[in-house]
C-alpha cells in the first residue's frame, strides 16, 4: 500500500565504457535513465539510430513472414501437437550472447527473404497460368495448329468466341457469302469458326455479335491448354515445396525473436544518447533508482568498471520521480484499473489497496450470485494462474475477476441466490425484486437503500484517504478541514439514512446522524475560506454549503449498483424458473419428463446464464470503474504520474530470469 521511494543516480564514466555500463544497469532492471541537466562544455552523445532501425525493420519483416508461413502450414495441415512459443526465458548472459549471432541471423534472414521472393514469383506465375488455362479451355478441342486458318486471297477466316445466344441468331440469319460454325460450347460461350468473302464486311457482323478473336497464334488449342495445365501444376508444386521449406525453418523463430529483442535493447540504448551528456572523453548519466536497490545498482556498476564515479541522492523538491508500486500479489492486479485512469504521482498516496477492496465489493454486489461468483473465481483464477508469470493486462484483469468472484459468492449467500434459484434457508438481505422499505413514509426498494449506504461508506473512505495524503505531506490543517470534517459529515449522513428507514424503528439514528452531519457542515463552511481574504471567506463558505448538492448527486450515483444488480438477478431468476422451477405452477423443462423439453431446458440454462453472466460482468466492470474514478478518486486523487520503466525492461518475446 505504498509507492517506492526513489533515489537519483548521478554517474560520470569514460565514454568508451558507456555500453557495458548501460548493460550492467539493464541487468539490474532497477534504473530508469532520465534526461540529464544541460551543463556547460558538454554535448549530447552521438548515436546511430537509423542503422539499427533499418536492421530491426528488415528483421521484423522476415520474422513476421516466417511466423505467418509456419502458422499457416500448421493450420492447413491440421497439426495439433505443434505450437509456436510466444515467450522465451533466458538468463541475462544468454540474452547478451544474442548479439554475437549477427552473421548467423543475417543468414536466416537471407534464406527467408529468398523464399519470400520465390513465393511471389510462383504466385505470379500461377496467376498467369490460370488465366491462360481459363482462356485456352474452350480451344482445347482443336488439335490442328492455328496457322492453318490463315486467310486466302478471296476468303477470310476467323476463329474466336461469341455468346451462345448471339451464335444462334447468326446461324439462323446467315447472310450470303458468310458462313459460321460452332466448334465447342463452354458455359455461355461458343467457340466458332467463321468464313466470309472479302467483299463482305464480315468483321462488322461478328463485332455486332460480341465476337472475341482467338488470342493464340502458335501451336494448337490442345497444346496451349496442356501447357497451361502443366504450368499450373509446376507452380502449385513449387508453392508446396516453398511452404515445406519455410516450415522446416520454424526452428529459426526462437533465435530471430531473441535477436529482435536484443536489437531493440540496443536501439533503446542508442536512443538514450539524447538523454546523456558527454565531453570528449566522458559521459554523464542521471537515472532514477528505487532507494532499496541502490546497493544492487552500485554493485552492478562496480562489477564492470573501476573508473566510474557515481553517487545516490534524493531528488529535488521540484522533481517528480516515476511511480513504482509496492503492492502484494492480490492488490497488484488492481493497479491496471488505476493506471487506465492515471498512475498516481510518486509523491501521493497509493489508493490501490483501498480501491481494490471497494472495487471487489461492488463487483460482487452487482453480480450477487453464488453460481456467477464461482465462475468468476474458478475461471478468473485459472486464467490468472496460467498467465501470472507473463504478467500483462489480461492476467491482471483475470485476477480482479477472481477476487470479485469471492465477494460475489458472499453476496449471493446473503441474497440466497445460486443461478437465480433460492434454496431452503432464509435470506439475510432483502429480495432485490420484491422487498420494500418505508423511507420517510415512502416505499423504496430495500436494496436501493443498501446501495446508497454503500456509496456513503465509499465516500467516507475517500475523505479518509484525503486525510492520510495531507498528513503524509505535513498539511495537518488541510487534512482536518478537507478530509476529517467531510468524513464526519459522511458518517452522519450514513447514520441518518439508516435512521429514516421505518423498518429499523430507530429514529434516534436519524436525529443523531443529522446533528453530526449539520455540525460537520457548519465546520466545513467556517473553514472553507481559511486561506482567503475577508470577502473570499464568505464565498468559500457558501460554496461549501452548495457542495451538498454535488454530494447528494454523488450518493445517487450509487443507485447504479442496485440497477445493475436487479437486472442481472431478474434475468437469472427467469432463466432458472423456466428451466428448473417452472412458471405459474407448471413443472420446469428439466423435470417435465419430455426428452425434447429437457434438452430445451439445458439449452436455456447454459445459453441464458452465459449471456446474462457476460453482459452483467461487462456492465459491472465498466460502472464499478466509473464509481472509483469519479466518486472515490474525485475526493483525493491527483494522478498524472508516470510508471517506472527501467532500462531494458520492455521485451516482446524474452523474459529475463531473476
Amino acid at each position: 500500500m505504498a509507492i517506492a521511494e526513489m533515489s537519483k543516480l548521478n554517474l560520470v564514466a569514460l565514454l568508451y565504457e558507456r555500453d557495458k555500463i548501460l548493460n550492467a544497469l539493464q541487468r539490474t532492471r532497477a534504473a530508469e535513465v532520465k534526461t540529464h541537466t544541460v551543463l556547460d562544455n558538454t554535448q549530447v552523445c552521438s548515436s546511430s539510430l537509423s542503422e539499427l532501425e533499418e536492421r530491426i525493420r528488415v528483421l521484423e519483416g522476415a520474422l513476421d513472414y516466417l511466423v505467418r508461413g509456419v502458422s499457416g502450414f500448421i493450420s492447413d495441415n491440421k497439426i495439433k501437437d505443434l505450437k509456436i512459443e510466444s515467450e522465451y526465458s533466458l538468463s541475462y548472459s544468454e540474452f547478451l550472447q544474442a548479439g554475437e549471432k549477427r552473421e548467423q541471423i543475417e543468414g536466416y534472414i537471407a534464406r527467408i527473404t529468398t523464399l519470400e521472393e520465390q513465393k511471389k514469383e510462383l504466385e505470379a506465375s500461377l496467376l498467369k497460368s490460370r488465366r491462360l488455362e481459363k482462356t485456352a479451355s474452350i480451344y482445347r478441342v482443336l488439335k490442328q495448329p492455328f496457322s492453318i486458318l490463315e486467310s486466302g486471297t478471296r476468303v477470310i477466316y476467323r476463329l474466336g468466341t461469341i455468346p451462345v445466344q448471339a451464335f444462334e441468331v447468326l446461324e439462323k440469319e446467315q447472310e450470303p457469302l458468310f458462313y459460321i460454325s460452332k466448334l465447342n460450347i463452354q458455359e455461355n460461350e461458343a467457340l466458332v469458326f467463321a468464313a466470309f468473302h472479302k467483299a463482305l464486311d464480315g468483321d462488322k457482323i461478328l463485332q455486332g455479335a460480341s465476337f472475341n478473336a482467338c488470342p493464340f497464334k502458335e501451336g494448337s488449342g490442345e497444346s496451349v491448354y496442356k501447357t497451361a495445365v502443366a504450368e499450373i501444376e509446376a507452380a502449385t508444386d513449387g508453392l508446396r515445396d516453398n511452404a515445406d521449406e519455410l516450415f522446416k525453418m520454424r526452428e529459426f523463430i526462437k533465435p530471430l525473436r531473441i535477436y529482435c529483442d536484443y536489437l531493440k535493447f540496443e536501439l533503446e540504448k542508442a536512443a538514450l544518447a539524447e538523454k546523456l551528456r558527454a565531453t570528449q572523453e566522458t559521459f554523464l548519466l542521471e537515472a532514477y533508482v528505487p532507494t532499496e536497490s541502490e546497493k544492487v545498482v552500485g554493485e552492478a556498476i562496480d562489477g564492470v568498471t573501476n573508473a566510474a564515479y557515481y553517487e545516490f541522492s534524493k531528488p529535488a523538491e521540484d522533481e517528480i520521480p516515476p511511480t513504482l508500486y509496492l503492492n502484494n500479489a492480490i492488490v497488484s492486479n488492481f493497479e491496471t484499473i488505476t493506471d487506465m485512469y492515471s498512475p498516481p504521482s510518486s509523491k501521493e498516496f497509493d489508493p490501490n489497496t483501498v480501491m481494490a477492496f471497494f472495487y471487489s465489493l461492488f463487483l460482487g454486489f452487482i453480480m450477487g450470485d453464488v453460481g456467477y461468483g464461482l465462475i468468476m473465481l474458478l475461471g478468473g483464477g485459472a486464467l490468472w494462474f496460467k498467465l501470472r508469470s507473463k504478467g500483462g493486462g489480461l492476467a491482471r484483469l483475470s485476477g480482479v475477476f477472481a477476487v470479485g468472484g469471492i465477494f460475489a459468492i458472499v453476496w449471493g449467500l446473503l441474497f440466497n441466490s445460486i443461478f437465480g434459484i433460492k434454496f431452503g434457508y432464509p435470506a439475510v438481505l432483502p429480495d432485490a425484486r420484491e422487498d420494500r422499505w418505508a423511507f420517510m413514509g415512502i416505499q423504496v426498494p430495500s436494496v436501493l437503500i443498501i446501495s446508497l449506504e454503500l456509496g456513503v461508506v465509499h465516500l467516507f473512505a475517500g475523505y479518509i484517504c484525503k486525510t492520510v495524503q495531507c498528513f503524509r505531506r505535513g498539511y495537518i490543517g488541510d487534512g482536518i478541514c478537507e478530509g476529517v470534517i467531510w468524513a464526519i459529515f459522511s458518517f452522519g449522513v450514513g447514520i441518518a439514512i439508516a435512521g429514516l428507514v421505518d423498518e429499523l424503528d430507530f429514529i434516534e439514528l436519524a436525529y443523531g446522524g443529522g446533528i453530526v452531519a449539520a455540525a460537520a457542515l457548519v465546520m466545513a463552511m467556517l473553514t472553507a475560506g481559511r486561506k482567503e481574504k475577508f470577502f473570499g471567506k464568505f464565498t468559500k463558505g457558501f460554496g461549501a454549503a452548495y457542495g451538498i448538492i454535488n454530494y447528494a448527486s454523488d450518493i445517487l450515483s450509487y443507485a447504479r449498483l442496485y440497477g445493475l444488480m436487479l437486472s442481472g438477478a431478474v434475468i437469472a431468476q427467469i432463466i432458472s424458473d423456466y428451466a428448473v422451477s417452472g412458471m405459474n405452477g407448471n413443472v420446469g423443462f428439466l423435470f417435465s419428463g419430455n426428452p425434447m423439453l429437457i434438452v430445451l431446458g439445458i439449452f436455456i440454462l447454459v445459453v441464458g446464464h452465459a449471456f446474462n453472466f457476460a453482459i452483467g460482468l461487462l456492465g459491472a466492470y465498466i460502472h464499478d470503474a466509473r464509481l472509483q474514478y469519479v466518486e472515490f478518486y474525485g475526493r483525493f486523487f491527483e494522478g498524472d504520474g508516470e510508471l517506472f520503466a527501467p532500462l531494458g525492461s520492455r521485451h516482446d518475446y524474452v523474459r529475463l530470469k531473476k
